[in-house]
């Protein structure tokens, strides 16, 4: 299935470049408009319960790996410490998340999943994934495969990627 409109987006770059620079451009486009595409399916999903792509990412490490710092958060989402912040202060609002500081060194703040927090991701993430398996079933599972190690390669060579 294609998303609405992004047919006639996957136009390359007009830029009229060296061949090097000119594939660079054309291959990020793409995959920011590909990626785009796939934000957009989702977000009515996690709109209807009132989450943004990075609450759901918080609620989702929180569920898999327990209680993490918050800059240990930060690092995962590939967020800043001020959106981080930002965001635990509006998932502890609702009542989804709490900070604990430790004793020893109070700049140190741990984020734990409430009872509350619990029950939502837990109901809401099956729903997430097969929205995402939807979306990716336009490529094959060897295509997924590639796709997935292309993007691992890219990202892990970038400065500051560890």
């Amino acid at each position: 299935m294609v998303a609405k409109g992004f047919a006639e987006a996957t136009v390359g770059t007009h830029y009229d470049g060296r061949p090097a620079d000119v594939r660079a451009l054309d291959a990020y486009i793409k995959l920011t408009r590909a990626m785009s595409s796939v934000d957009a399916r989702l977000a009515p999903g996690l709109a209807g319960v009132g989450l943004t792509p990075t609450q759901l990412g918080i609620l989702e490490a929180l569920l898999h790996l327990g209680p993490l710092g918050q800059r240990t958060l930060g690092a995962k989402l590939l967020s800043s410490g001020g959106n981080i912040t930002t965001v635990v202060d509006n998932l502890e609002r609702r009542g989804l998340v709490r900070r604990e500081r430790r004793d020893d060194d109070r700049r140190h703040v741990t984020v734990h999943l409430t009872p509350e927090g619990r029950r939502l991701i837990a109901k809401v993430f099956p729903g997430h994934v097969r929205a995402i398996v939807a979306a990716f079933s336009a490529l094959t599972v060897a295509e997924q495969e590639t796709l997935g190690r292309l993007a691992k390669k890219l990202g892990l060579s970038q400065p500051g990627s560890a």
